[in-house]
């Protein structure tokens, strides 16, 4: 059925009507009820999985917005990030992540900074949750490592929470080292999401200075992906990361 059909059918606007099968806005109960009628579609629990999705998130009540990162990584079972000059949020303290946020062109309230900094906190709480965890692959540029984010003792506090961190199941820290002399990723971070079920298809994330934006392209998020496993195969194995990290702290 057309979109321009169904809209009629739906007595939507057209507009109105490609927003939600876009993902761009929420569709509430009584259109989806519309919607198995008129498309001869019934779904045994799809009223129910509406009612939870029109829910509001647990990071609302912090001031994040849904249709952001956030939301799509409480969905997720797998994060693979590349990051260059800072380390994966997941991976951050508090300390680290402080002075990161404090150096944003956009300057917070204290509200704000504590917000952001809480939401951050309760997101790492799946690396270690006993009932769908949330697996992390992290590929850093050793830059990342050598920048004094906050201060030497922050750093120093950042470096050890890595070597602690990287004794969890559940995460995978690669390193990618200044010896390589650049490497396909240097143009920027980005993140590709994997998710539970395996007809839900992966999705790249990319962050800029003034927004970021979610791409569900198959063959773009599929060279991302293909990228990403590349530079896995040219980064230190996370025993050699861990043991440059090591090193890193020893020279400090």
């Amino acid at each position: 059925m057309s979109l321009d059909k169904a809209c009629v059918l739906l007595d939507k606007s057209r507009s109105s009507l490609q927003r939600i099968e876009a993902g761009e806005t929420r569709v509430d109960v009584h259109l989806v009820r519309s919607m198995m009628d008129v498309y001869d579609q019934f779904v045994p629990d799809l009223v129910d999985r509406t009612r939870d999705a029109l829910k509001p998130g647990w990071w609302v009540s912090y001031g994040i917005k849904d249709m952001g990162y956030v939301d799509v990584e409480t969905e997720a079972a797998v994060v693979r990030e590349l990051t260059l000059l800072h380390l994966p949020g997941l991976l951050q303290t508090e300390g680290y992540m402080r002075a990161l946020f404090e150096l944003h062109q956009l300057k917070r309230t204290k509200k704000e900074l504590a917000n952001d900094v809480a939401v951050r906190l309760i997101r790492q709480e799946r690396l270690v949750a006993d009932e769908d965890p949330l697996r992390l692959v992290a590929l850093v540029d050793e830059a990342a490592l050598r920048q004094t984010i906050g201060g030497p003792k922050v750093m120093r506090a950042q470096l050890l929470h890595l070597i602690g961190m990287t004794e969890l199941s559940t995460i995978t820290l690669q390193v990618l080292p200044t010896g390589l002399g650049g490497h396909g990723g240097i143009s920027g971070s980005f993140i590709v999401l994997e998710f539970p079920d395996p007809h839900d298809p992966e999705l790249l994330y990319v962050s800029y200075p003034t927004g970021s934006t979610h791409i569900e392209e198959v063959d773009e998020v599929s060279r991302a992906r293909l990228l990403f496993d590349h530079l896995c195969s040219r980064a230190l194995s996370p025993a050699d990361s861990l043991a440059l990290i090591e090193r890193i702290l020893g020279s400090e």
